[in-house]
């Protein structure tokens, strides 16, 4: 069966309907290709065809590139890999120049290629679909949209206006489509939507791109206009401000952008080709397509669930502490229509954790984003109370107190006796061991953690912990609760700090022995920022506050020496304790930490940090290696020791839960693309120079004499 049905009706318009065999959704595979081929082979040779309609036999119009394809991508193949990019858009172009109407049907999402191929057609009608999705984004796995899109986007919209939806790699729905002009009608039906189609090619005999119209000039002006000109001196600069030389994507798609504007479609056209290719056969976007797509995919197809278990969702709520934490969690859990009980100790409490929803919510009414009958209807789900009888009937509760074992035991105790029979009791720890909090509970097999991130509402990540006797029922509720929320889950095994917790630690950590060291706090930001961290260590320590990271490092080692063993000081606790107890500087949230925050003015380094200031030869690459080595290297040994069960787990946790540099793929896929006896090598370096935390685990040997990556 072809990808490409192939059909003439009485008008002598040709209908092609997308139909990938063998997948739920069209992409540009090698059947695509091939079906291009013999599609446009029967358009030449025929003269007597009035016009082109695109359709789609799927639920999407066409989902775009087929990513197992482009991973494969290498560069000993790229001249090869080119020659079939330009093969296939030269086939799109002679049906978009053949002077015949051609028409976009779309029956739903077309993102990526597929909205390439939207824009090659003439003329484009959607279905009135809320749930419709359009536009290009390719830069968000490393890549660039590499069918036509940057050259008809940039010739349809202008450089201007096309660069957010390029580089950003911004979605938009049909309204937004239509108010760019780049949806020209909408249809009620799918019926409505072919009729009006064959409607169009009837009206319009004669029919061409306009940017193919002679004369037809750039929106805004091409790169020598003085306004884009002037707009083009700063862009640059801009970009490499947001990307720190880390991410190649949106550097390309600029250059293919401006450089195609100043030259010919066709001419253009293998410009961006060239681009695509360097991209696609570069590492990078195989890091980020292997965890930003096929990694996510696989937790979401359940990959670390415990298989046959029915799937399960939650009714009823109950969250303990309407703390920053418990009010996140409240708002996440209601506003995907789930009943919520928000305990606290006084009904005041309570209400201000309620009332953070409020200011979520009232914030996307006044965005248009929410109506206020849906505002209403969130709220409404949120009971407030300081009675813990008002839990009766949860089915899962989920305690987001003070990180204190003796105040989590109590709130356990009290809270579970409301629980529904097989109830599921959760602790929002990001520190303390689950098996011990566990020993408070009447049934250790249905307690487990559940670490959300902070903010919770623009957070995806949840940290899914279990404890020694948390049983495969209790796991799957877990896992499919986090679901439910719209949230990404990672399964753990119980340590102390668990997995992200620990890796975060130890970047942090990284970056204050930096400054006990002698570098300039301002060196040492940059650098993190330069690796690919969206925030440097200092920033984000004030950010943690600096009491309770004593207060964590304190409780890990009286932990230690009750097992009789010792957790040494390093130059990082002698900061920590000089800014708290001689400087009394304990972090943003009270107003000075390593940071300064004049009020309503931009935050500065405290220039107090001088203390620590000495000559220090230092590159700024062996800080970047210092920082993502001791990160990939813990990971490792989480992996081996069992902590983490699955790389998937350790790339997207990694990513996602303590903003591992993106650009990597992910802790563990950094010493993969690093190439692993290379990494051991700069291992041996660092440990040799710095110390024991960056010893290379065993499991690093292992693999590269297996042959294996991690």
């Amino acid at each position: 069966m072809s990808a490409i049905q192939f059909e003439k009706n009485a008008d002598n318009i040709v209908i092609l309907t997308l139909d990938s065999p063998h997948q739920s959704a069209n992409t540009m595979n090698a059947d695509f290709r091939n079906a291009l081929t013999e599609t446009v082979e029967k358009l030449k040779a025929d003269d007597n065809i009035a016009g082109i309609i695109f359709r789609s036999n799927k639920k999407t119009f066409f989902a775009g590139g087929d990513l197992d394809e482009l991973i494969q991508a290498t560069p000993e193949h790229a001249a090869e890999f080119f020659n079939m990019i330009e093969d296939m858009k030269a086939k799109l172009r002679y049906i978009e120049t053949r002077g015949i109407p051609v028409v976009a049907a779309l029956n739903g999402t077309a993102l990526g290629g597929g909205w390439e191929l939207a824009l090659c057609c003439h003329h484009r009608i959607a279905l009135n679909d809320a749930k419709a999705k359009f536009g290009l984004p390719e830069v968000t796995l490393g890549l660039l949209p590499g069918g036509g899109g940057i050259v008809r986007m940039v010739r349809l919209l202008g450089l201007q206006n096309a660069f957010p939806l390029l580089m950003e790699g911004k979605q938009f729905g049909v309204e937004k489509a239509r108010s760019l002009g780049l949806i020209h009608d909408t249809a009620g039906s799918e019926q409505e939507l072919l009729e009006k189609a064959i409607a169009w090619v009837k009206a319009n005999p004669k029919s061409m791109q306009p940017f193919d119209v002679k004369g037809y000039k750039i929106p805004g002006g091409t790169p020598s206009s003085p306004a884009v000109a002037q707009m083009l001196a700063i862009a640059p600069a801009m970009l490499r401000d947001k990307t720190k030389g880390c991410y190649p994507a949106p550097e390309a798609i600029m250059a293919a952008a401006v450089e195609g504007a100043q030259v010919d479609v066709d001419t253009a056209l293998t410009i961006e080709s060239r681009y695509f290719t360097y991209l696609a056969t570069g590492q990078i976007s195989k890091n980020m397509i292997g965890t930003f797509w096929h990694g996510l995919n696989a937790i979401k197809s359940g990959a670390s669930r415990p298989k046959d278990i029915a799937k399960w969702q939650a009714t009823k709520v109950g969250i303990l502490g309407a703390g920053m934490m418990g009010a996140g969690i409240a708002y996440a859990t209601a506003s995907k229509g789930i009943a919520v009980v928000l305990k606290d100790v006084s009904i005041e409490a309570a209400e201000k954790g309620k009332a953070y929803s409020q200011k979520l919510l009232d914030k996307k009414v006044s965005q248009g984003r929410l109506s206020v009958e849906r505002r209403d209807q969130v709220l409404a789900l949120i009971q407030t109370t300081a009675d813990a009888a008002d839990l009766q009937g949860c089915d899962l509760i989920i305690e987001a107190v003070f990180e204190n074992p003796e105040l989590k035991a109590k709130v356990t105790q009290e809270a579970e006796n409301y629980l529904v029979d097989a109830g599921v009791m959760a602790s929002n720890t990001s520190t303390l061991p689950i098996t011990e909090l566990a020993q408070a509970s009447k049934n250790e097999q249905n307690f487990i953690g559940l670490h959300f991130f902070s903010p919770v509402d623009k957070m995806q990540l949840v940290e899914i912990i279990k404890g020694k006797n948390t049983s495969n029922e209790t796991l799957a509720k877990a896992y499919d609760f986090v679901q439910q929320i719209g949230k990404t889950p990672i399964v753990v095994n119980d340590s102390r700090g668990f997995f992200t917790s620990r890796v975060f630690g130890t970047f942090v950590q990284e970056g204050l022995r930096l400054l006990a060291e002698g570098v300039h706090p301002a060196r040492i930001e940059m650098a993190a920022l330069k690796a690919g961290m969206p925030v440097g260590p200092l920033a984000i320590q004030d950010e943690v506050s600096l009491t309770l990271s004593e207060h964590v490092a304190n409780e890990a080692r009286k932990a230690l020496l009750a097992k009789g063993k010792d957790l040494p000081r390093s130059g990082a606790d002698d900061v920590i304790h000089s800014m708290i107890h001689e400087f009394g500087r304990k972090g943003k949230a009270a107003g000075a930490g390593f940071y300064d925050y004049p009020e309503g003015g931009k935050k500065q380094l405290w220039d107090g940090l001088k203390k620590w200031q000495q000559d220090t030869d230092i590159s700024e690459q062996e800080m970047i290696d210092r920082f993502l080595f001791v990160q990939s290297l813990d990971t490792l040994r989480c992996l081996e020791e069992g902590v983490l069960e699955s790389t998937v787990d350790g790339n997207v946790g990694s990513i996602f839960g303590i903003g591992f540099a993106p650009w990597t793929g992910g802790a563990l896929q950094y010493l993969n693309q690093y190439g692993l006896e290379k990494a051991l090598i700069r291992a041996n370096t660092l440990q040799a120079k710095y110390g024991d935390r960056f010893k290379a685990p065993q499991l690093l040997k292992d693999k590269i004499a297996q042959g294996e990556k991690i």
